[in-house]
């Protein structure tokens, strides 16, 4: 797999306080990747570094196969998080001057922020003034001119800060086509249903250090605890004999409503063929799936490990 980028224990301090410590990471081409981690753990030190804002004490980041140089930064594109965009200038002309400073000619930046204004249907917003739109709005004029000299790497840094679950969704409908048409993104953010939606790697970064990273799916498998969710329908009365079978195993939860029981049960081992047939002896079994944790469930256990455990 060829990596769009491969930072080699990047260690940043400032004064005696370590900001990253001996970090490396290998983001994949052409993948959404999830920078995750509580805040004050390193991800905007890291984002910065990548950027080229500050440079790491020691270690070092491969851009594309080649070390990272300042030449690289007309080829990434950064959304932070607090936007910096010139209250007292139109947006037409603002974002025309933006995308020059990336290095697109004025008739080139012109034609494909047209593009972009009627995709997003904001034509009319070409002559206002930043100071006059919304949050929202001035979040999607920035994040156009983010996007728009189409950079082989992209980082979002809370992208979805500011807008509307609407507007949100259109956002992310624009990161997945981006990723689509071959671009590899960076996503930095705290909302873990996002994570869940968009990113196929993550890694995460607490207190200085990457403490998780990996493929999601992957990751997911490997925190897996045999916690079944149970439907049963069943006839047996509250307190027959199902409830001794169920003392068998390790029930985390259960309830009953007129003859459907719903447990979660931990089992001992992977085997699940001996509890479907006890549970089958009282009725039917019309569902018994495995949970899989949430990216977010894997966040707290894991941050919550590394606190417990120094």
């Amino acid at each position: 797999m060829h990596h769009i980028l491969v930072a080699q224990n990047v260690s940043k301090s400032y004064g005696d306080f370590k900001a990253l410590s001996n970090v490396s990471l290998e983001i994949p081409e052409n993948k959404i990747y999830g920078l995750l981690g509580p805040n004050g753990a390193g991800k905007t030190t890291f984002i910065r570094i990548i950027n080229q804002i500050i440079y790491p004490d020691t270690g070092q980041l491969i851009f594309d196969g080649k070390p990272l140089a300042p030449e690289h930064i007309a080829t990434i594109g950064y959304l932070p998080e607090e936007r910096g965009l010139y209250k007292s200038m139109k947006v037409g002309e603002q974002a025309l001057y933006l995308a020059q400073l990336k290095g697109l000619s004025r008739t080139e930046a012109k034609k494909r922020l047209k593009d972009w204004f009627e995709r997003f249907e904001i034509g009319e917003w070409w002559d206002k003034k930043i100071q006059e739109l919304s949050k929202g709005m001035a979040q999607k004029i920035q994040f156009i001119v983010t996007v728009l000299h189409k950079p082989k790497l992209l980082i979002f840094d809370e992208p979805f800060s500011g807008f509307d679950p609407i507007n949100a969704n259109i956002i992310k409908d624009e990161i997945l086509r981006l990723k689509e048409e071959g671009t590899s993104i960076i996503f930095s953010t705290h909302r873990m249903e996002s994570v869940e939606e968009l990113c196929e790697y993550i890694a995460l970064i607490h207190k200085s250090e990457k403490i998780l990273d990996g493929k999601l799916s992957e990751i997911k498998n490997a925190y897996k605890n045999n916690v079944f969710n149970v439907l049963l329908q069943t006839e047996e009365p509250k307190n027959g004999l199902l409830k001794d079978s169920l003392e068998k195993f390790n029930i985390l939860s259960s309830s009953a409503d007129e003859g459907n029981w719903s447990i979660s049960i931990q089992l001992p081992s992977t085997d699940t063929k001996g509890v479907l047939a006890e549970l089958s002896k009282y009725g039917n079994v019309s569902k018994f799936e495995e949970v899989i944790p949430s990216a977010n469930d894997i966040f707290i256990k894991t941050v919550n490990g590394k606190e417990h455990h120094g």
